[in-house]
């Protein structure tokens, strides 16, 4: 069988890279990764929020090429569905494509204003009215969904649902975002994951800036 790869940029900036290495790890799809310099284009422009989806994240797995999130986290549910990247029951399947399309799709003002940056922190950063929207409106789905499954994640175990909104919990950690403690619970139950651990591990390790983001935030 051909070796499967996962094309990523930045640990430190992406946050679509980070989603896709979630799924795949979530999925326990081995795989290597292919990383693309910062300073190519179409990594820059995924870094930078000028597209959604270039051509990182970008699955190769046995003769499939899928370079969108939510493709990939739905290719990878069909190839390993005993790992639960979506719930087993109807409505809360429903429900996890339904706030996984909404962060996959919306939330711009929060991409812009508070862009993914582990190796940054901020106390006391001022959050744009319109930013604190979108962070009010992810609080609601956060809370919605732990309401019902008990946590300690959105749907009780991980779902995809948790690799796609993981980078939001690093912006809220990296721009001191205040949160009730359900969900402050929360976010400390993603960041404590092996797997994002070791992602932020890396990205602390990576030498490479991107200076419109160092210089702008």
């Amino acid at each position: 069988m051909a070796t499967t790869t996962l094309t990523i940029s930045s640990k430190n900036y992406s946050s679509w890279s980070l989603r896709g290495w979630l799924l795949a790890k979530f999925a326990g799809l081995e795989f290597e990764e292919v990383v693309t310099a910062p300073d190519d284009a179409s990594a820059r422009a995924e870094i930078l929020l000028l597209s959604s989806s270039i051509l990182v994240p970008c699955l190769r797995h046995d003769g499939a090429t899928i370079w969108d999130t939510l493709a990939i986290a739905e290719y990878l549910n069909e190839i390993r569905p005993e790992a639960g990247l979506l719930p087993a029951d109807r409505i809360p399947r429903a429900h996890c494509r339904s706030i996984c399309g909404e962060i996959h799709s919306g939330f711009t003002t929060l991409r812009a204003s508070l862009p993914v940056n582990l190796k940054g922190h901020f106390p006391g950063f001022k959050i744009w009215s319109r930013a604190q929207a979108d962070i009010d409106r992810v609080c609601t789905i956060w809370r919605d969904c732990l309401k019902v499954s008990g946590g300690p994640c959105l749907f009780g175990t991980r779902t995809m649902a948790d690799a796609m909104y993981a980078p939001v919990v690093t912006r809220f950690m990296t721009y001191d975002v205040k949160l009730e403690p359900a969900l402050a619970a929360y976010a400390a139950t993603i960041m404590a994951m092996p797997e994002m651990q070791e992602w932020i591990a890396a990205a602390k390790a990576e030498p490479s800036e991107i200076e419109e983001l160092e210089v702008e935030y």
